[in-house]
């Protein structure tokens, strides 16, 4: 038997994606111009939703390396 079947590579990709989309969440922000500072550096996409995006991917990742199909039992006793 497998270590990983299909299913664990799909949430495997899937947790992924998501922290890839986390750190895509986290660009940008600055000013062109360094002596001017910009709040969009501090918004809630960068704070709290980015950072957020990130652990869900990694607790996904988490489950994907966790994750055992249910065994069928295809033992017959007494036979």
């Amino acid at each position: 038997m497998a270590t990983f079947n299909k299913k664990n590579y799909i949430i495997l990709i899937a947790g992924i994606l998501l922290i890839g989309l986390g750190y895509v969440l986290m660009i940008g922000g600055g000013s062109k111009d360094p002596n001017q500072f910009s709040e969009a550096l501090f918004d809630f996409q960068r704070i709290n939703l980015a950072p957020m995006t990130c652990l869900l991917g990694f607790i996904t990742i988490i489950v994907a390396i966790m994750w055992r199909p249910k065994q069928q039992n295809t033992d017959f006793k007494n036979q």
